[in-house]
């Protein structure tokens, strides 16, 4: 018997932009239990990579180019074979996102870009508090989020996605 998520008529590729902490991956794991969606995680696909290789930036920059760079076709192949799938990868820069419109270009399928749209002091809770309960394979100090925030570029139409906005509520 197979657990495989089963195919679905239209797929759909699900895109997540937002500061860290803005609830990206909560929302993942929403979108992902629906039918014929599967979710794929950068962050653990990167743990499970490269186990203790990512303490700074420039580490983290190293090897999440390696991940997609693998990752793009393999995305493109899923939602060929008919599931929709849910990208837990930072679309946080337009270089990022950049990737994910050719992804979507090459899977040849619908996607939808959703926006978390939160305050800087809203996300650091969130962080602190992601932090405490040891249940994240990273952990962030405000100093480390300050200094990846600095690189946040929120979307704009004219980068050609179909923009979610969620905001706090």
């Amino acid at each position: 018997m197979s657990t495989a998520p089963a195919a679905t008529a239209t797929p759909m590729l699900h895109f997540l932009c937002g500061k860290i902490g803005a609830g990206k991956s909560t929302l993942a794991q929403a979108l992902a239990a629906r039918p014929g969606t599967i979710l794929l995680s950068e962050d653990n696909w990167l743990a499970a990579l490269y186990p203790g290789e990512i303490v700074d930036l420039a580490d983290y920059a190293r090897c999440a180019s390696r991940l997609r760079n693998a990752m793009g076709s393999h995305v493109a192949a899923l939602a060929g074979a008919g599931l929709s799938v849910v990208l837990d990868f930072p679309a946080n820069t337009r270089r990022s996102r950049e990737w994910l419109r050719q992804v979507a270009q090459e899977a040849g399928c619908a996607h939808q870009l959703h926006y978390l749209d939160l305050p800087d002091e809203v996300c650091k809770a969130r962080l602190r508090a992601r932090n405490a309960s040891g249940t994240h394979p990273y952990t962030t100090t405000d100093e480390q989020y300050d200094a990846i925030t600095a690189y946040f570029v929120e979307p704009d139409d004219d980068e050609g996605f179909n923009l979610v906005r969620h905001e706090q509520r």
